[in-house]
């Protein structure tokens, strides 16, 4: 390409051209003359010319000729621009954009757009004179999808639900109220044509008796047809839990819908967070235009949780050891670290995460804001991955002290913020596939399946160790198998999973893919489909 530009500039004959046309215009003006040679031949060549008249006609001649040959030049220069080289033009310029591509670019989504609105067939809400109170339990995802069960409950149940109560007593300690951490009124007009909602029981029914339940964990809609008996004694039904009370399938497409409608539209945060959330996002598009957002999941109730104490110093297991013993909550106390993390049951480290994120392609300076409380190990442990992109983000750095000053010792509110930039973000990546993380993805699919890229743990931490032990060098074929592991984890349209195969009973409920994690093909269909 860039030879033929330069062959046909040069090809152009410009001497050539400013040459033929000066010689024109000698020949033009020694033609207007001819007349006067034929007339007095005899008297011009009689006549001498002096040496200073002949000095003076060649000098004007050569000013002449230089005029022609810098005005042709001038328009030549104008015609006939010197090609320009783009830098995008060239091979490995275009290799290296479209390796940029697909790192940043969402999967395809196959014309899937999301599709909640009730079938012909749903029946709208009535209101009704018997209540429902739920308190809300676990962390601030954990109540979302609680709280969005709820609503569908209420509706099968034909029942008016009370602004739910929100958790004070788990691990964060967070004593924000319902309207603290969503907008409660967008919440209740929004679901007017599903359920009645209120935001308090009335004055008459605060001391009745009621009826306090919890109900079974992933249940049918007929459980919950059955629980209607409860109304022959009573006006009010007190809900203990709220997390995982429906089944994730087999359940009427009208009630799929009406929890994604809980959930997407009709949930969404307090107008302050909400404000601040989306400063946090335009902040972060001035600084670097993509972004990653990590759910670096490596806090210290997690590692206790899980048992995961690889690479911890004695004094840090026994510590997280000690705060699983005395969590009364948490069912499982004796656990074998190794198996949990051979199994793929642990979160990865910031070392390996950076590892991960390298091998997948990213370069060292991309822009990378972590969602996370606070990091177990503190800066030490942070640095592992600073070592590999050193441009690491948190709120703190983003927003100003004033700004984060009312959501102080609020964790779901602080958790909110991180949610907000996270569902935003042009990359997901958790490195635990915890209730944040499911929501997050699941959230991202609803919108468009952005792009999400979810760590195989299990067979990472494989490839980890025989990199540890020198089996594998940290080379282009230790990316490519990385890359090759993860090329199917990224977001991309596919229906729900169902329970692992082999496992009976209840057990089954806790091997299948979470409702709220991909919520297709209830709530996400094609663009022909009614």
């Amino acid at each position: 390409m860039l030879a033929n530009l330069y062959q046909e500039d040069t090809s152009g004959n410009t001497e050539s051209d400013a040459g033929d046309l000066l010689v024109g215009m000698v020949n033009h003006r020694g033609s207007s003359h001819n007349h006067m040679r034929t007339a007095s031949t005899a008297k011009f060549i009689s006549r001498k010319q002096s040496p200073r008249n002949i000095a003076l006609y060649i000098f004007l001649l050569f000013a002449f000729s230089i005029f022609i040959f810098v005005f042709n030049a001038g328009n030549i220069v104008e015609d006939h621009p010197a090609p320009v080289i783009s830098i995008q033009s060239h091979p490995q310029t275009k290799f290296l954009q479209t390796a940029d591509d697909e790192l940043w670019d969402a999967p395809s989504r196959h014309g899937l757009r999301p599709c909640i609105k009730p079938t012909s067939r749903y029946k709208a809400a009535h209101g009704s004179d018997r209540y429902l109170t739920v308190k809300s339990n676990g962390g601030l995802n954990q109540m979302r999808t609680g709280i969005s069960d709820m609503v569908a409950v209420a509706y099968i149940m034909n029942a008016t639900l009370v602004i739910p109560q929100l958790d004070r007593r788990s691990f964060w300690q967070d004593s924000s109220i319902f309207s603290d951490i969503f907008d409660e009124l967008h919440f209740i007009t929004t679901l007017q044509g599903d359920v009645r909602i209120v935001r308090e029981l009335p004055k008459e029914l605060e001391l009745v008796p009621r009826a306090r339940k919890h109900f079974t964990s992933w249940s049918s809609m007929g459980y919950y047809k059955e629980m209607m008996q409860l109304w022959n004694d009573h006006q009010v039904i007190h809900v203990a839990k709220s997390d995982s009370r429906l089944a994730n399938n087999d359940l009427p497409l009208d009630i799929q819908r009406l929890r994604c409608r809980a959930l997407y539209h009709a949930l969404h945060f307090s107008p302050p967070i909400e404000s601040l959330g989306k400063k946090l996002v335009d902040r972060l598009r001035m600084r670097s235009g993509k972004y990653i957002a990590l759910h670096l999941r490596y806090e210290k109730d997690m590692l206790a949780f899980t048992g995961c104490t690889s690479g911890l110093t004695d004094a840090e297991s026994e510590e997280l050891r000690i705060m699983r013993e005395n969590t009364k909550h948490w069912k499982v106390k004796d656990i074998n670290s190794t198996e949990q993390r051979i199994g793929g049951f642990c979160p990865l480290t910031p070392k390996e995460v950076g590892i991960f994120l390298q091998a997948i392609g990213y370069p060292p300076s991309t822009l990378i804001y972590v969602a996370s409380g606070e990091i177990y190990g503190g800066d030490a442990r942070l640095s592992e991955l600073m070592s590999f992109f050193p441009n690491l983000v948190f709120k703190e750095k983003l927003a100003t002290k004033e700004e984060l000053n009312a959501f102080a010792k609020h964790a779901s509110q602080s958790a909110a913020l991180d949610y907000i930039v996270s569902l935003e973000s042009d990359v997901f990546v958790p490195s635990y596939s915890g209730n944040m993380a499911r929501a997050v993805e699941g959230h991202r699919r609803f919108l468009g399946h952005r792009k999400t890229i979810t760590p195989d743990r299990k067979g990472l931490v494989r490839l980890f160790d025989e990199l540890e032990s020198g089996q594998l060098r940290k080379t282009s074929s230790f990316s490519d198998l990385v890359q090759q592991m993860h090329k199917n984890r990224q977001g991309a349209p596919r229906k729900r999973k169902g329970p692992s195969p082999g496992i009976k009973g209840k057990a089954r409920f806790r091997t299948e893919e979470s409702f709220y994690e991909n919520p297709y093909p209830e709530c996400i269909c094609s663009s022909k489909a009614v």
